[in-house]
């Protein structure tokens, strides 16, 4: 594969999709309607949106954990029809294999696709800063470490697009702006699609390319918003005048969906 072609790896098109659960009545209750975006191949997309209105259930959708209603999910031109190992998901619950090591659990999918792991899980281990940690098992770890655990072992098994969701959600704010430079690091590093859900707009504009946001159940695309700032970007950025007028509007939209 050429420099250009694996370059392009990653783009995501989600064409009409619709998903609706079903009840006890016999009734279907929409959870997302006619949607209907592109990801684009390397940029760092976020998605914001009111409680319950369908943001877990597209990421879940695109990775094939979660069959549609209707429409479809094409990566790189191939229908998504169920999970695959090019696509990587990083949930807000640490969701470790507590019996293995952090190496063990880096090396957990690259193992399973039959691939030398060594010297790719020492290079994510560095990344993360969890080197001094590689023989130590989960529970010996903090809440910021198992997810920097996670972050590694998804990126380490070369996803074309990086799925997560709120993975940040259940850290204290210090360890939280720890994290999101962090992966802002690792992704500008590696370059990976990124999908990314929060309910914090700060978050979103801190990390983004692009924003989504969402409207109230049932879930559709609202807007989408492109903050200009130059990267990297530091975290000092939130107390720019730009930033809070982006997060204004962003918080206009929400509150009129």
């Amino acid at each position: 594969m050429s420099a250009a072609s694996a370059s392009s790896q990653g783009h995501v098109s989600v064409r009409d999709l619709s998903l609706h659960f079903p009840t006890r009545k016999g009734r279907a209750v929409a959870a997302l309607e006619h949607i209907s975006l592109e990801i684009e191949a390397n940029a760092f997309t976020v998605i914001v949106g009111p409680s319950g209105c369908g943001k877990s259930s597209l990421l879940t959708l695109i990775a094939g954990l979660t069959n549609a209603t209707g429409g479809g999910i094409f990566l790189d031109g191939a229908p998504v029809d169920g999970p695959g190992p090019e696509r990587g998901m990083v949930f807000q619950s640490y969701t470790l294999f507590p019996w293995l090591t952090v190496r063990q659990n880096v090396a957990f999918g690259l193992k399973r696709q039959g691939r030398a792991w060594g010297a790719i899980v020492d290079d994510y281990l560095d990344a993360v800063g969890l080197t001094a940690f590689a023989d130590h098992y989960p529970k010996h770890l903090s809440g910021g470490m198992m997810q920097r655990v996670a972050i590694a072992r998804a990126l380490a098994a070369d996803p074309r697009i990086l799925l997560m969701d709120e993975p940040f959600g259940a850290l204290d704010s210090q360890t939280r702006l720890a994290m999101q430079e962090l992966l802002l690091r690792v992704w500008e590093k590696h370059k990976k699609t990124v999908l990314f859900v929060t309910h914090d707009i700060e978050e979103a504009i801190l990390l983004a390319d692009v924003i989504l946001v969402m409207t109230g159940r049932p879930g559709r695309i609202k807007a989408r918003l492109e903050p200009k700032f130059a990267r990297p970007r530091p975290i000092d950025l939130i107390l720019e005048p730009e930033f809070t007028a982006l997060k204004r509007q962003i918080f206009a939209e929400l509150h009129n969906v």
